[in-house]
Protein backbone atom coordinates (compact mmCIF):
# COMPACT_ATOMS: atom_id res chain seq x y z
CA UNK A 1 0.00 0.00 0.00
CA UNK A 2 3.00 1.96 -0.27
CA UNK A 3 1.27 4.13 -3.13
CA UNK A 4 -1.96 5.17 -0.99
CA UNK A 5 -2.18 8.96 -0.93
CA UNK A 6 -2.68 10.35 2.85
CA UNK A 7 -6.13 9.00 4.04
CA UNK A 8 -7.92 11.32 6.38
CA UNK A 9 -10.58 10.89 8.56
CA UNK A 10 -12.30 14.77 9.79
CA UNK A 11 -13.86 15.38 12.51
CA UNK A 12 -14.48 19.19 13.60
CA UNK A 13 -12.68 20.47 16.56
CA UNK A 14 -16.22 21.13 18.16
CA UNK A 15 -16.75 17.48 17.96
CA UNK A 16 -14.00 16.12 19.76
CA UNK A 17 -14.83 15.57 23.14
CA UNK A 18 -12.62 14.22 26.65
CA UNK A 19 -14.24 10.83 26.55
CA UNK A 20 -13.99 9.41 23.13
CA UNK A 21 -12.99 5.79 22.88
CA UNK A 22 -9.68 4.03 21.64
CA UNK A 23 -11.84 1.26 20.25
CA UNK A 24 -14.27 0.53 17.82
CA UNK A 25 -15.84 -2.04 19.96
CA UNK A 26 -16.95 0.22 23.01
CA UNK A 27 -19.97 0.91 24.42
CA UNK A 28 -20.10 4.64 23.64
CA UNK A 29 -23.23 6.76 24.36
CA UNK A 30 -22.23 9.03 21.52
CA UNK A 31 -21.82 5.81 18.98
CA UNK A 32 -25.48 6.59 18.50
CA UNK A 33 -24.90 9.74 16.76
CA UNK A 34 -24.39 9.64 13.00
CA UNK A 35 -20.72 11.66 12.89
CA UNK A 36 -19.39 8.98 15.11
CA UNK A 37 -21.07 6.19 14.35
CA UNK A 38 -19.16 6.67 11.11
CA UNK A 39 -16.65 8.77 11.03
CA UNK A 40 -14.87 7.61 14.37
CA UNK A 41 -16.06 4.05 14.16
CA UNK A 42 -14.59 3.60 10.96
CA UNK A 43 -11.59 5.35 11.56
CA UNK A 44 -11.33 3.30 14.83
CA UNK A 45 -11.93 -0.07 13.14
CA UNK A 46 -9.42 0.53 10.43
CA UNK A 47 -6.85 1.95 12.59
CA UNK A 48 -6.71 -1.16 14.31
CA UNK A 49 -6.46 -3.27 11.41
CA UNK A 50 -3.04 -1.80 10.72
CA UNK A 51 -4.84 0.63 8.08
CA UNK A 52 -2.64 3.63 7.17
CA UNK A 53 -5.30 6.66 8.06
CA UNK A 54 -5.30 9.36 10.60
CA UNK A 55 -7.95 10.96 12.94
CA UNK A 56 -7.79 15.19 12.03
CA UNK A 57 -10.13 18.19 13.92
CA UNK A 58 -8.87 20.37 10.86
CA UNK A 59 -8.88 19.46 6.73
CA UNK A 60 -5.66 19.11 5.51
CA UNK A 61 -4.10 20.46 2.46
CA UNK A 62 -3.54 17.46 0.37
CA UNK A 63 -4.81 14.13 0.43
CA UNK A 64 -8.13 11.93 0.78
CA UNK A 65 -10.56 13.39 3.29
CA UNK A 66 -14.04 11.34 4.62
CA UNK A 67 -16.25 12.80 6.65
CA UNK A 68 -19.77 12.91 7.67
CA UNK A 69 -22.57 15.52 5.78
CA UNK A 70 -22.42 17.27 9.39
CA UNK A 71 -19.37 17.57 9.41
CA UNK A 72 -18.57 19.27 6.11
CA UNK A 73 -19.42 22.63 5.67
CA UNK A 74 -22.01 23.77 2.96
CA UNK A 75 -19.66 26.19 2.19
CA UNK A 76 -16.28 23.55 2.10
CA UNK A 77 -14.98 23.21 -1.53
CA UNK A 78 -12.25 20.71 -2.75
CA UNK A 79 -8.98 22.02 -3.48
CA UNK A 80 -6.14 20.89 -6.30
CA UNK A 81 -4.90 18.02 -4.04
CA UNK A 82 -8.05 17.33 -1.93
CA UNK A 83 -10.00 14.68 -2.40
CA UNK A 84 -13.51 15.20 -0.54
CA UNK A 85 -15.31 12.08 0.32
CA UNK A 86 -19.04 12.59 2.24
CA UNK A 87 -20.68 10.05 4.01
CA UNK A 88 -23.81 10.52 3.31
CA UNK A 89 -25.92 9.09 6.06
CA UNK A 90 -29.29 10.07 6.04
CA UNK A 91 -28.48 13.79 5.11
CA UNK A 92 -28.49 15.68 1.54
CA UNK A 93 -25.50 14.97 -0.39
CA UNK A 94 -22.72 17.51 -0.07
CA UNK A 95 -22.75 19.21 -3.54
CA UNK A 96 -18.82 19.36 -4.44
CA UNK A 97 -17.92 16.31 -2.52
CA UNK A 98 -16.24 13.62 -5.29
CA UNK A 99 -17.54 10.57 -3.71
CA UNK A 100 -20.31 9.67 -1.59
CA UNK A 101 -20.55 7.27 0.87
CA UNK A 102 -24.36 6.09 1.44
CA UNK A 103 -26.00 3.64 3.85
CA UNK A 104 -28.86 2.01 1.91
CA UNK A 105 -27.78 0.56 -1.33
CA UNK A 106 -31.26 1.97 -3.22
CA UNK A 107 -29.86 5.51 -2.45
CA UNK A 108 -26.90 4.34 -4.95
CA UNK A 109 -29.26 5.01 -7.67
CA UNK A 110 -30.21 8.32 -6.68
CA UNK A 111 -27.07 9.88 -6.54
CA UNK A 112 -24.05 9.53 -8.95
CA UNK A 113 -20.61 8.44 -7.83
CA UNK A 114 -22.07 7.05 -4.41
CA UNK A 115 -20.64 3.70 -3.29
CA UNK A 116 -22.55 1.66 -0.43
CA UNK A 117 -21.05 0.65 2.67
CA UNK A 118 -23.25 -1.34 5.58
CA UNK A 119 -23.61 0.01 8.95
CA UNK A 120 -21.47 -1.00 11.73
CA UNK A 121 -22.99 -2.69 14.42
CA UNK A 122 -23.82 -1.71 17.75
CA UNK A 123 -20.41 -1.47 19.49
CA UNK A 124 -20.01 -3.63 22.36
CA UNK A 125 -23.78 -5.18 21.20
CA UNK A 126 -24.49 -8.08 24.45
CA UNK A 127 -26.78 -10.70 22.81
CA UNK A 128 -29.70 -12.24 24.32
CA UNK A 129 -28.89 -14.68 27.03
CA UNK A 130 -29.10 -17.93 25.98
CA UNK A 131 -30.27 -19.14 29.85
CA UNK A 132 -33.77 -17.21 29.06
CA UNK A 133 -34.41 -20.25 26.61
CA UNK A 134 -38.15 -20.95 25.19
CA UNK A 135 -39.04 -17.32 27.47
CA UNK A 136 -40.89 -15.04 24.97
CA UNK A 137 -41.43 -11.52 27.05
CA UNK A 138 -39.63 -8.37 26.73
CA UNK A 139 -39.98 -6.69 23.33
CA UNK A 140 -37.95 -3.85 23.10
CA UNK A 141 -37.68 -1.13 20.82
CA UNK A 142 -33.99 0.47 20.23
CA UNK A 143 -33.92 3.87 18.53
CA UNK A 144 -34.74 7.46 18.80
CA UNK A 145 -38.31 7.47 19.96
CA UNK A 146 -39.25 10.10 17.69
CA UNK A 147 -38.57 7.59 14.86
CA UNK A 148 -41.14 5.22 16.22
CA UNK A 149 -44.56 5.02 14.35
CA UNK A 150 -47.38 7.00 16.45
CA UNK A 151 -49.35 3.85 16.42
CA UNK A 152 -46.53 2.53 18.52
CA UNK A 153 -46.06 5.03 21.10
CA UNK A 154 -50.10 5.23 21.85
CA UNK A 155 -51.06 3.54 25.49
CA UNK A 156 -53.10 1.78 23.58
CA UNK A 157 -49.93 -0.24 22.08
CA UNK A 158 -48.48 -1.13 25.31
CA UNK A 159 -51.69 -2.28 27.04
CA UNK A 160 -52.25 -4.75 23.29
CA UNK A 161 -49.01 -6.00 24.79
CA UNK A 162 -49.54 -6.36 28.60
CA UNK A 163 -52.72 -8.54 27.71
CA UNK A 164 -50.87 -10.93 25.56
CA UNK A 165 -48.76 -11.13 28.43
CA UNK A 166 -45.76 -9.03 26.84
CA UNK A 167 -43.54 -6.14 28.13
CA UNK A 168 -43.02 -3.64 25.88
CA UNK A 169 -39.51 -1.08 26.41
CA UNK A 170 -38.13 2.03 24.97
CA UNK A 171 -34.26 1.42 25.67
CA UNK A 172 -32.27 4.22 26.66
CA UNK A 173 -29.51 5.33 24.13
CA UNK A 174 -26.98 4.42 27.31
CA UNK A 175 -28.17 0.74 26.92
CA UNK A 176 -28.66 0.59 22.84
CA UNK A 177 -26.10 -2.18 23.10
CA UNK A 178 -27.72 -4.46 25.89
CA UNK A 179 -30.04 -7.29 24.10
CA UNK A 180 -29.59 -9.67 26.94
CA UNK A 181 -33.15 -9.51 28.15
CA UNK A 182 -34.67 -9.09 25.28
CA UNK A 183 -36.90 -11.78 23.65
CA UNK A 184 -38.23 -9.73 20.04
CA UNK A 185 -37.48 -6.24 18.99
CA UNK A 186 -40.46 -4.18 17.00
CA UNK A 187 -39.30 -0.95 14.60
CA UNK A 188 -41.47 0.73 12.44
CA UNK A 189 -41.00 4.51 11.74
CA UNK A 190 -44.53 4.47 9.80
CA UNK A 191 -47.28 1.90 8.48
CA UNK A 192 -48.01 4.16 5.61
CA UNK A 193 -44.44 4.99 4.34
CA UNK A 194 -42.80 2.47 2.54
CA UNK A 195 -39.53 3.75 1.04
CA UNK A 196 -36.96 5.47 3.22
CA UNK A 197 -34.60 5.08 0.54
CA UNK A 198 -31.54 6.74 2.63
CA UNK A 199 -32.00 4.83 6.19
CA UNK A 200 -29.90 2.05 6.86
CA UNK A 201 -30.47 -1.68 8.16
CA UNK A 202 -28.53 -1.39 11.26
CA UNK A 203 -31.37 -2.63 13.32
CA UNK A 204 -32.09 -5.53 10.99
CA UNK A 205 -27.87 -6.53 11.34
CA UNK A 206 -28.12 -5.77 15.27
CA UNK A 207 -31.39 -8.09 15.81
CA UNK A 208 -29.07 -10.96 14.12
CA UNK A 209 -25.99 -10.10 16.25
CA UNK A 210 -28.82 -10.16 19.21
CA UNK A 211 -29.82 -13.54 18.41
CA UNK A 212 -33.80 -11.81 18.26
CA UNK A 213 -36.63 -12.28 16.15
CA UNK A 214 -37.15 -8.78 14.24
CA UNK A 215 -40.53 -6.86 13.59
CA UNK A 216 -39.70 -4.52 10.81
CA UNK A 217 -41.75 -1.75 8.70
CA UNK A 218 -41.47 -1.92 5.09
CA UNK A 219 -38.53 -0.49 4.56
CA UNK A 220 -36.26 -0.85 1.29
CA UNK A 221 -32.87 -1.41 3.44
CA UNK A 222 -34.55 -4.33 5.19
CA UNK A 223 -35.90 -5.71 1.64
CA UNK A 224 -32.77 -5.80 0.40
CA UNK A 225 -31.35 -8.08 2.75
CA UNK A 226 -34.40 -10.30 3.07
CA UNK A 227 -33.44 -14.27 1.97
CA UNK A 228 -36.25 -15.55 3.51
CA UNK A 229 -39.16 -15.00 6.15
CA UNK A 230 -36.91 -16.24 9.06
CA UNK A 231 -34.64 -13.13 8.48
CA UNK A 232 -36.80 -10.89 9.89
CA UNK A 233 -41.24 -10.33 9.71
CA UNK A 234 -42.61 -7.77 8.11
CA UNK A 235 -45.77 -6.00 8.94
CA UNK A 236 -47.82 -2.64 7.76
CA UNK A 237 -50.11 -2.20 10.21
CA UNK A 238 -50.66 -2.86 14.01
CA UNK A 239 -52.99 -5.97 13.59
CA UNK A 240 -50.25 -7.16 11.42
CA UNK A 241 -47.32 -6.27 14.23
CA UNK A 242 -49.68 -7.98 17.32
CA UNK A 243 -50.30 -11.35 14.67
CA UNK A 244 -46.48 -11.27 14.51
CA UNK A 245 -45.91 -11.09 18.06
CA UNK A 246 -48.40 -13.83 18.75
CA UNK A 247 -47.24 -15.79 16.53
CA UNK A 248 -43.51 -15.84 17.98
CA UNK A 249 -44.82 -16.31 21.26
CA UNK A 250 -47.04 -19.25 20.70
CA UNK A 251 -44.83 -20.97 18.45
CA UNK A 252 -41.01 -21.74 20.20
CA UNK A 253 -39.90 -23.98 17.77
CA UNK A 254 -39.95 -20.41 14.98
CA UNK A 255 -38.27 -18.48 17.53
CA UNK A 256 -35.34 -21.15 17.66
CA UNK A 257 -35.45 -21.35 14.14
CA UNK A 258 -35.24 -17.55 13.53
CA UNK A 259 -32.26 -17.43 16.53
CA UNK A 260 -30.20 -20.24 14.81
CA UNK A 261 -31.05 -18.16 10.96
CA UNK A 262 -29.62 -14.64 12.89
CA UNK A 263 -26.51 -16.47 13.61
CA UNK A 264 -25.79 -17.44 10.22
CA UNK A 265 -27.01 -14.54 9.00
CA UNK A 266 -24.65 -12.14 11.34
CA UNK A 267 -21.71 -13.71 9.80
CA UNK A 268 -22.48 -11.86 6.62
CA UNK A 269 -22.61 -8.53 8.55
CA UNK A 270 -19.52 -8.90 11.49
CA UNK A 271 -17.38 -5.72 11.65
CA UNK A 272 -14.05 -8.27 10.05
CA UNK A 273 -16.36 -8.22 6.64
CA UNK A 274 -16.93 -4.28 6.54
CA UNK A 275 -13.65 -3.58 6.89
CA UNK A 276 -13.06 -5.50 3.91
CA UNK A 277 -15.09 -3.54 2.20
CA UNK A 278 -13.50 0.17 3.73
CA UNK A 279 -10.03 -1.46 2.86
CA UNK A 280 -11.36 -2.56 -0.85
CA UNK A 281 -13.14 0.86 -1.83
CA UNK A 282 -10.00 2.97 -0.18
CA UNK A 283 -7.25 1.06 -2.42
CA UNK A 284 -9.29 0.24 -5.66
CA UNK A 285 -11.96 3.32 -5.70
CA UNK A 286 -11.05 6.87 -3.57
CA UNK A 287 -7.03 6.15 -4.43
CA UNK A 288 -7.56 6.25 -8.63
CA UNK A 289 -9.99 9.22 -7.69
CA UNK A 290 -7.85 10.67 -5.73
CA UNK A 291 -5.08 10.94 -8.24
CA UNK A 292 -7.22 11.39 -11.02
CA UNK A 293 -8.46 14.24 -9.67
CA UNK A 294 -4.86 15.64 -8.79
CA UNK A 295 -3.26 15.38 -11.97
CA UNK A 296 -5.88 16.92 -14.10
CA UNK A 297 -5.44 19.84 -15.54
CA UNK A 298 -6.92 23.07 -13.59
CA UNK A 299 -9.39 23.60 -16.29
CA UNK A 300 -10.84 20.24 -15.77
CA UNK A 301 -10.89 21.11 -11.86
CA UNK A 302 -12.64 24.43 -11.92
CA UNK A 303 -15.45 22.91 -14.72
CA UNK A 304 -16.13 20.47 -12.17
CA UNK A 305 -16.82 23.19 -9.54
CA UNK A 306 -18.89 25.28 -11.91
CA UNK A 307 -20.76 22.04 -12.55
CA UNK A 308 -21.61 21.30 -9.14
CA UNK A 309 -22.31 25.46 -8.60
CA UNK A 310 -24.76 25.06 -11.06
CA UNK A 311 -26.26 21.62 -10.07
CA UNK A 312 -27.14 23.66 -6.55
CA UNK A 313 -28.79 26.62 -8.81
CA UNK A 314 -31.46 24.18 -10.59
CA UNK A 315 -32.10 21.99 -7.48
CA UNK A 316 -32.94 25.40 -6.09
CA UNK A 317 -35.25 26.10 -9.18
CA UNK A 318 -36.26 22.70 -8.89
CA UNK A 319 -37.98 23.18 -5.07
CA UNK A 320 -39.12 26.75 -6.16
CA UNK A 321 -41.42 25.52 -8.49
CA UNK A 322 -42.40 22.26 -6.64
CA UNK A 323 -40.51 20.30 -9.21
CA UNK A 324 -38.05 18.17 -7.06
Amino acid sequence: MSDLPPIYFYLPKADWVEDMPDTPNFPWTKFGIGRYAWTLQTYLHLKADDFPCELVKTIPTEGIVIAHRDSFSYRLRPTSKVLMICIKADKNPHPYAQLHIVQNPQDVKNLSNSYYMPHWIQPGLVPRNPGRGDRFENIGYFGVKSNLAPELKATSWSKQLEELGLNWEFIPRHRWYDYSNIDAIVAVRSFQRQDYTHKPASKLYNAWHAGVPAILGKELAFQSERKSELDYFEVSSVNDTIAALKRLKDNPQLCQKVRENAQHRSQETKSENTIKQWRNFLTRIATPAYYKWVNAPEWQKQLYKQKCFLNIKIDGLKRKFGLA
